[in-house]
């Protein structure tokens, strides 16, 4: 059972998370994930300051593991990829070669520029994964927030997908945390900045681009989640199923917007395990595929 401590710190930390600038305190603070460490720092994969990525990596990596990258939120406006090196040891311990980009924000460009450096991110971590114990072939790709947007439409988009240099078959499944999937009309402040100067709202919709070939995708929200609600899961999982592909979507009960990202740190998953709920879907997977080719 977790510490009292422990348990008031969930509530006073989750109002902090969903602001986004007290992170690297928690990220500090938060003990990490053993048998993980970060292998390399500022990776580039374009020429700006924020086209870079870090690379966390299980212990006694071998060859051949898994691999997969982390997109953080932030309304599209803010972030910093060493407030995440909580997740990044987090999936590392669980065996996966694990990437998390920055990508250039609001204002300093709009969609779909922040989508692209994300494909651009997954294009160059993809082409060094081995480098670092990590196997040949599709990446896993999680994100929170509005880095759940950029995954999923990184995943149906062709036309943002083909300028980072990904081909179909890149991405293995993704995984959205509390990711916005269907929000238009554009009402507050963050999305219209974001989204400013589009014409074709609609196609910035994951809704309005689902296809049976997409990824397998695991959606996953927080009942008590004002920020994105959970509709926008449950409307995208039922529309990619009809269409005839994987998706599932798990609603957990009294969790908000930022307690989805908490779900993978260590000392909060005894409230919502997201981190085993993640791998055990990709790892399900992964399982039925080699069963296949078997």
């Amino acid at each position: 059972m977790p510490s009292r401590r422990t348990a008031l710190s969930l509530p006073l930390l989750a109002p902090l998370l969903a602001a986004c600038s007290p992170l690297g305190v928690m990220n500090a603070l938060v003990p990490k994930d053993a048998g993980s460490h970060r292998a390399a720092t500022d990776i580039a994969y374009g020429p700006h300051p924020r086209q870079r990525f870090d690379v966390y990596v299980p212990e006694n990596t071998g060859e051949n593991a898994p691999n997969l990258m982390f997109l953080y939120g932030g309304s599209w406006r803010e972030g910093d990829k060493a407030d995440y090196a909580f997740v990044g040891r987090a999936f590392a311990s669980a065996g996966y070669v694990t990437a998390i980009p920055d990508y250039r924000v609001v204002p300093e460009v709009r969609y779909p520029d922040f989508v692209v450096d994300c494909g651009r991110a997954l294009a160059a971590f993809q082409a060094q994964a081995a480098d670092f114990g990590g196997k040949s072939g599709p990446v896993h790709l999680v994100g929170h927030s509005a880095g759940a947007y950029n995954a999923v439409m990184l995943a149906l988009a062709d036309e943002l997908a083909e300028p980072a240099g990904l081909e179909r078959g890149t991405i293995a499944a993704v995984a959205g945390l509390s990711g916005p999937y269907d929000f238009l009309p554009l009402r507050v402040r963050a999305t219209k900045e974001a989204f400013a100067g589009v014409t074709d709202l609609a196609s910035t919709q994951p809704v309005n681009r689902v296809r049976p070939d997409a990824p397998p995708m695991w959606l996953a929200n927080g009942s008590e989640d004002d920020i994105v609600v959970p509709e926008n899961i449950h409307r995208l999982r039922e529309l990619l199923v009809a269409e005839g592909a994987i998706a599932v979507s798990r609603e957990y009960a009294d969790l908000g917007h930022a307690a989805t990202l908490l779900g993978l740190a260590r000392v909060f998953r005894w409230r919502a395990n997201v981190l085993a709920d993640v791998t055990g879907f990709f790892a399900g997977l992964e399982a039925v595929r080699e069963a296949g080719e078997a």
